[in-house]
């Protein structure tokens, strides 16, 4: 097998298309892709449909740059601060373009892209039974259950597969193997109903170390894509074992994005005018080590002997 590395540009590049759906934030709000989206954004990608559960300011700040189409999600704004600015604008006074919105559950979200990752025509939910979501999803659909005697209203949840996901993980081999732990999310989903998978990895390791481990493979490595070794992918979210939430900076964009002027300056100050994340996590010096976790809670050992 041949190594699968690339740079971040090039990954992009190669393997995102204008008009893709691509999965940023598997992860819910800790290890979101946001290197990712810088990149998109310099890149002038369009017309994405942005999957994502969770995305943080991730997918607000795509809307807010003009690459997006679509949001199918269960929440976009920022955690630490609310609403999604751009998101508000963007659907409600199309600024900077109008967008559709597929609204989902955080539960329906997954069990959508459970049913791509196993070739299901659908995946039967109850708990979207009585929401809003009915309304405003047409992708939706209520019928009785078949099986069942008595009346029994299911909702059927049609696929999603996506053309690329993105997905930081704590380090991964040179061919795609990688471990990720902590939160889950839907990464593992994501993965196996995508058509392109690209790892954003925290170190590159020799596939000896992630074999010495295999239960923190989520996803085999023949389903992925490229391998971008980029650290602080994730910033300014969280990665379990590694890096803190950088809340200020999520605090500042918040109030900065208020206004479309306050967000074009801040579009301009840490995405145009910064050519990589190289150069991005030089502009963020030390704030940014200091996001980084020394503390160590390390699980016991196991024995994965056969005999």
């Amino acid at each position: 097998m041949e190594p699968k590395l690339a740079s971040l540009r090039e990954a992009l590049a190669a393997h995102v298309r204008d008009g893709d759906r691509i999965v940023l934030g598997a992860c819910l709000e800790p290890h979101i892709p946001f290197a990712a989206t810088y990149e998109l954004i310099r890149q002038g990608r369009r017309d994405l449909e942005v999957i994502a559960p969770i995305s943080d300011a991730s997918t607000d700040i795509l809307v807010g740059a003009g690459c997006v189409r679509r949001v199918t999600g269960a929440w976009v704004g920022n955690v630490s601060g609310g609403l999604g600015h751009n998101y508000r604008r963007a659907f409600e006074e199309g600024i900077p373009h109008r967008i559709e919105v597929r609204d989902h559950s955080n539960f329906s979200l997954g069990m959508a892209l459970m049913a791509g990752a196993y070739g299901m025509p659908f995946a039967p939910v109850r708990s979207l039974l009585g929401s809003d979501i009915l309304r405003s999803n047409p992708e939706l659909r209520v019928i009785e259950n078949p099986l069942a005697d008595e009346p029994d209203p299911v909702v059927l949840v049609p696929p999603l597969c996506p053309d690329v996901a993105v997905i930081p993980v704590q380090r991964a081999d040179p061919y795609g193997n990688a471990h990720h732990w902590g939160n889950q999310g839907v990464v593992q989903e994501a993965a196996l109903a995508a058509r392109k998978v690209i790892l954003l990895a925290e170190e590159i390791v020799e596939p000896e170390v992630i074999g010495a481990d295999p239960n923190r493979v989520l996803f085999p490595g023949f389903v992925v894509t490229a391998v971008v070794h980029e650290p602080a992918a994730v910033h300014p979210s969280p990665m379990t074992g590694v890096w803190r939430r950088d809340t200020a900076f999520f605090q500042d964009y918040h109030a900065r994005s208020r206004t479309r002027e306050g967000f074009e300056a801040w579009l301009e100050e840490w995405v145009l005018s910064v050519p990589d994340h190289a150069a991005y996590r030089a502009k963020l010096g030390p704030r940014l080590e200091a996001l980084r976790i020394r503390r160590r809670v390390l699980s016991p050992p196991v024995n994965y002997a056969g005999d």
